[in-house]
């Protein structure tokens, strides 16, 4: 994209009393916001749309300085910029009623991201709560899925932590300008992030962490996913605020039971209660939207693992139907404790599950 049509989408974005929705709406009738900035204002007010006062503010728009100093902010930091006609805009979010125009990135937007679930939860969880987010990032991560989250203390972290740890891909979305890491003691993260996936923001470099903001990161969250689980979430929490934008958009609301006695968990019940699906492991969550992956990533996943040729054996001799380490000591000729190490690593790795009386299979692929 040529530099001046992205600073016109960096200054469309900026103009007065025009958001997302309106935008969306606004690109069906011009071909690009270049194109809507050479308009006259008499013919900006012919346009399905656009008001009388929406015309002037666009025919008169005066911050063309600001936006220019974005666009240099970007060049000069490494940000990249994604709008709505890029073609590594994510398909998904572009569906909702109201996308970014924009989005400021570190790191890379992949295809392989439209696999991709989201976990969010409060900043101030409970240890459970943070090993569950941890463990369904884990699990998720090597099933294939992108990790979709805020960034935020707590459950944010924690998801974003299972992911980078199992190798997978993350994506973090921001409430601040993508050179704003907020909270700061995450700056270390971020970088990492950037580095095993994607973060980004819909607001301009500089921008703080405002309160405002956040309702608006969290539609983008849902937006990005699959669906949304929500780990913990007292009764008025920015979780749930994620849980219903995903209903909006026709995302599967996912939801961990947690005790009665734990405020935190009030909102994850209620949830429940309303419809969510339970989720008591990673399972639960594959199992629903396996019908959207169509074996397609757990395939391309266990196809690119580099095995040795001990693992390789007993891969090819395991299948989704448990065997006993007896039959795989049998068939493999690999002794006992060899044969417990490979195991153990192979499930590690997310390429083989354990079943009771220490039997093995091949996860099945959706």
């Amino acid at each position: 994209m040529e530099r001046d049509e992205t600073l016109s989408w960096i200054a469309l974005s900026m103009v007065k009393g025009l958001g997302p929705r309106r935008i969306k709406g606004l690109l069906n009738e011009v071909p690009s916001p270049k194109v809507l900035f050479s308009l006259k204002e008499k013919s900006l007010r012919e346009i399905h749309g656009i008001s009388t006062s929406l015309a002037g503010e666009i025919a008169n728009f005066s911050e063309w300085e600001r936006a220019e100093k974005y666009l240099k902010d970007c060049e000069k930091e490494g940000i990249g910029i994604v709008t709505l006609h890029s073609k590594g805009y994510p398909q998904a979010l572009k569906e909702i009623p109201d996308p970014p125009p924009l989005l400021y990135t570190l790191g890379s937007l992949e295809q392989e991201d439209r696999f991709s679930l989201s976990i969010v939860g409060p900043r101030n969880p409970t240890d459970y709560g943070i090993r569950v987010a941890n463990m369904m990032a884990t699990a998720l991560s090597r099933s294939g899925i992108t990790i979709v989250s805020g960034m935020a203390r707590g459950i944010d972290t924690a998801a974003h932590i299972g992911a980078l740890q199992s190798g997978g891909r993350t994506i973090a979305v921001l409430g601040s300008g993508i050179n704003v890491p907020y909270p700061p003691e995450n700056r270390g993260l971020m970088k990492q992030i950037a580095r095993q996936g994607a973060v980004i923001s819909e607001f301009p470099p500089g921008t703080l962490p405002e309160k405002g903001n956040f309702p608006r990161r969290n539609r983008i969250i849902s937006g990005l996913s699959l669906g949304v689980l929500v780990v913990e979430a007292a009764k008025k929490s920015g979780a749930l605020i994620t849980a219903q934008y995903a209903v909006e958009h026709n995302r599967d609301v996912f939801a961990v039971p947690g005790m009665i006695t734990s405020g935190r968990s009030a909102g994850t019940n209620k949830l429940i209660r309303s419809g969510a699906i339970l989720v008591e492991r990673p399972e639960d969550i594959l199992e629903e939207i396996a019908p959207q992956l169509k074996g397609y990533l757990k395939e391309e996943k266990r196809k690119n693992l580099k095995l040795t040729e001990e693992e390789q054996k007993v891969v090819s001799f395991l299948s989704p139907e448990p065997v006993h380490i007896d039959e795989i000591k049998r068939a493999t000729g690999v002794p006992t404790e060899r044969l417990l190490a490979l195991l153990t690593g192979l499930e590690l790795r997310g390429i083989i599950e354990q079943r009771p009386g220490k039997r093995f299979c091949l996860p099945l692929t959706g």
